[in-house]
């Protein structure tokens, strides 16, 4: 996966792998540092920090649409046994990330790109040592498929990926049922758009804090919207 995603976004003349400012780049694009994050972005934060203040940093941060999981019935077989995770990601969970990256964006020198993907994970068989923890590790991970592109640079931009509908002001309970998730996720996103700058605390409604999107913020996607 990260391999097919770096090949992706070569163009002539850049390199991968290449040393910027003592830091690794996946891929240098003239004074564009591109780099794949299918980890979390808060063990990046420091190294982003750093090379925004000098360069232009593009994060292609993947989410997983449909993954396919692959085992070996035989260790030294194929990957034979084959079947679909219950799990499906949307767009939005880029909010599970950002939550722990909002000391870095926005900034002026910064762009993430979330792509949904379809993918297969390869997983290979262990014992479980310790309850509750996988039977497994994972092997590797194979693009199969983009399903779209997203690109956040601006706090505005973040509204784009909430639903239409919501209220002027609200709490993460009315948060939670636009958008169809448990109440720790709405707090993740109603966390990270008041750290980002596109949205405010208003007042309280008993021990639950309201919200209200910033105008700009509100304005500047609406705007986009209609282009």
């Amino acid at each position: 996966l990260h391999r097919s995603l770096k090949e992706l976004y070569l163009t002539p003349g850049s390199r991968m792998e290449a040393a910027v400012r003592g830091y690794r780049a996946d891929v240098l694009r003239q004074d564009l540092v591109v780099e794949i994050q299918a980890s979390p972005l808060g063990a990046i934060s420091r190294k982003i920090a750093d090379l925004v203040k000098h360069h232009r940093v593009l994060i292609v941060k993947p989410i997983a649409r449909r993954k396919t999981l692959l085992r070996k019935s035989d260790p030294k077989g194929d990957w034979d046994v084959r079947r679909l995770s219950p799990k499906r990601g949307k767009l939005i969970d880029v909010f599970d990330d950002l939550v722990r990256f909002t000391r870095v964006f926005p900034h002026p020198n910064l762009a993430i790109e979330v792509v949904l993907v379809d993918e297969e994970e390869l997983r290979l068989s262990k014992r479980r040592h310790r309850f509750r923890r996988p039977d497994f590790r994972v092997h590797d991970r194979r693009l199969t498929a983009i399903v779209a592109r997203h690109r956040l640079a601006t706090a505005a931009d973040l509204l784009s990926l909430l639903p239409t509908g919501l209220p002027g002001s609200f709490t993460t309970d009315v948060l939670a049922k636009h958008l169809g998730s448990p109440a720790w996720f709405a707090r993740r996103v109603a966390y990270t758009l008041r750290h980002c700058g596109a949205a405010r605390m208003t007042g309280k409604q008993g021990n639950r804090l309201i919200y209200e999107l910033e105008q700009a913020c509100r304005g500047d996607s609406e705007m986009m919207v209609a282009c």
